[in-house]
């Protein structure tokens, strides 16, 4: 049975990046600036290196027919798989997903390096990152991942 889900964004990210592009995240800093009702939210948050962080790809637009399965990228190099088996940003609930290192926190924006989202995507959640749930000891990823990923960080 389907179920609707409302989600409200805590805020939004701040980004000189203003097209989506599939490469070069690494050094990207971006500033998260929460909604007045979430001051005061990232008490704490100093302590830790890392966050993750997950938006709402509010640009992407997701075709079944183009999406469910794909070359990731579109190139002929990787092989055709289905959209739960890569990260692409056209996904049927367009949530991203990515652990990002603090630069900076205030009392109402948290910085960060590493965010692959673009000025004014909503953010709908902020999580400290623990090794202990977050981090998995040798993961197996398939080779085609490995070269789609060799320059996007």
């Amino acid at each position: 049975m389907e179920k609707e889900i409302a989600l409200k964004p805590i805020g939004y990210v701040n980004s000189d990046v203003r097209e989506t592009v599939d490469e070069n995240w690494g050094n990207v800093v971006s500033r998260v600036e929460l909604y007045p009702e979430y001051h005061g939210g990232l008490e704490g948050l100093r302590e830790f290196s890392h966050v993750i962080i997950l938006t709402f790809l509010n640009k992407s637009n997701y075709k079944k027919e183009r999406h469910l399965k794909r070359r990731p990228r579109g190139f002929d190099s990787m092989p055709l798989v289905g959209i739960f088996s890569q990260r692409a940003k056209e996904r049927p609930n367009p949530i991203g997903v990515t652990a990002v290192e603090i630069v900076n926190v205030g009392e109402d924006f948290l910085e960060v390096r590493g965010l692959d989202a673009i000025n004014k995507t909503p953010v709908l959640d902020i999580k400290p990152y623990f090794p202990q749930y977050d981090r998995v000891e040798k993961p197996a990823v398939p080779e085609w991942a490995n070269q789609l990923m060799k320059n996007y960080f």
